[in-house]
């Protein structure tokens, strides 16, 4: 990509980021819209996203958020990021899980730079999606691996330009060779098996991918979570830990539509069996000024812990260990609370918020989810407890 070519695509990118968008009309109207549908079960029933909806947040700017400015993307901030997220799951859990993969120009920040260009030299509004886990042997052979095999678990790729695969280099001889590394490649040359059958977050479209025989140009492959080839704060920024954060954002935007839903329900109804409105209970007052209070305390630590992190390398600092440790300590606490707040709800809303019809139900489903994913598990709680008492915590945590 030339100098001539970066600059045009700094220059159309004139509308502000999505981060500038939120509050504005448009926003709004892309969440309502949203919202309508997820009550619906159009994304739960057909298990992703809608093409419509993906191509709404690639307009808004969710793509080239976190793209490097070198590119025409936006750099924003990760809390920034993690607002736009957490707003976008207020109205549905699954379209913010998926709109959280933007995250995808951190891990491609990774390629060569000359990849970067090639897949940035269009547009920086690129959807990236992918299967890492598990990581398939893939031969390498005259500067191509040989990619191949399934992997589970591939949030968005219903509606990705590119998706990424993992796979473990091996020799000729069949002998592993390094680390294993990410497979990058268009979305045309793979397969989406349709398997996403679940009872939470079924619009993400964690579907498996298949592939077969697809030679991947040894530039096109990186470690993920390795050394960005790219410069600034952002990309210094670790990227195991945003990814986390992304997706435990999730669980605080679910959590308070959760108590919005709660505050609608209590207005000016009247209970069938004669007992006081839901808002005037002095129990339910009680339980849900506690929820209330609970998650605004997990969302002050959340982005506290970013905002600190963000400030040391703004400084061209390197992080602490303790730093890091509590990037993933608070987010794993905050997709606790969210669940919780979001059950919470449920149980003082009484017999409503167990029908379908009530989006009570989707919330606590979908909240549940989250803390389900393996970067939030109870490990978590152990390797934060080991660098409390000046321990080594477990390989890979930080």
């Amino acid at each position: 990509m030339s100098l001539n070519s970066i600059e045009t695509l700094n220059n159309k990118n004139t509308s502000g980021s999505v981060f500038d968008a939120l509050g504005t009309e448009e926003f709004k109207k892309v969440m309502d819209d949203i919202r309508t549908r997820a009550r619906d079960h159009e994304f739960d029933e057909q298990q992703f996203i809608s093409q419509d909806v993906i191509e709404q947040f690639r307009r808004l700017g969710i793509y080239r958020a976190l793209v490097s400015k070198k590119f025409g993307g936006d750099e924003i901030t990760p809390a920034q990021f993690c607002e736009v997220v957490e707003e976008i799951s207020k109205a549905d859990g699954s379209a913010g899980w998926v709109a959280s993969f933007g995250i995808g120009a951190i891990y491609l920040s990774g390629l060569p730079v000359a990849t970067l260009e090639k897949i940035y030299s269009e547009s920086p509004d690129v959807v990236f999606a992918g299967g890492i886990f598990p990581p398939q042997p893939a031969e390498l052979c005259a500067g191509n691996y040989d990619v191949k095999g399934r992997w589970s678990w591939s949030s968005g790729s219903k509606g990705a330009d590119m998706i990424g695969v993992g796979i473990l280099p091996k020799d000729g001889a069949g002998e592993t060779i390094g680390a294993p590394r990410m497979a990058v490649m268009p979305s045309g040359k793979l397969k989406i098996e349709h398997n996403w059958d679940v009872t939470g977050m079924a619009g993400t479209g964690s579907h498996d991918l298949v592939v077969n025989n697809v030679d991947v140009p040894e530039d096109w492959t990186c470690i993920r979570g390795g050394a960005s080839t790219v410069e600034g704060p952002l990309f210094r920024y670790p990227s195991l830990s945003l990814a986390t954060q992304v997706l435990a954002v999730v669980s605080l935007g679910i959590a308070r539509a959760a108590l919005d839903e709660l505050k609608a329900m209590a207005a000016g109804r009247a209970s069938v069996t004669g007992a006081p409105n839901i808002g005037e209970r002095p129990l339910t007052q009680a339980e849900v000024a506690k929820a209330d209070a609970d998650l605004r305390a997990a969302r002050c630590f959340f982005y506290e812990s970013i905002n600190d992190a963000w400030q040391t390398l703004e400084k061209n600092e390197a992080l602490s260990v303790e730093q890091i440790n509590l990037l993933r300590l608070s987010s794993t606490h905050a997709s606790r609370v969210g669940a919780d707040v979001a059950r919470k709800v449920q149980m003082v809303s009484g017999m409503t918020g167990v029908y379908k019809a009530s989006p009570l139900s989707r919330f606590v489903n979908d909240a549940q989810v989250v803390t389900q994913h393996a970067f939030m598990g109870d490990i978590t709680w152990q390797n934060a407890g080991a660098i409390f008492f000046g321990q080594k915590p477990l390989p890979g945590y930080l």
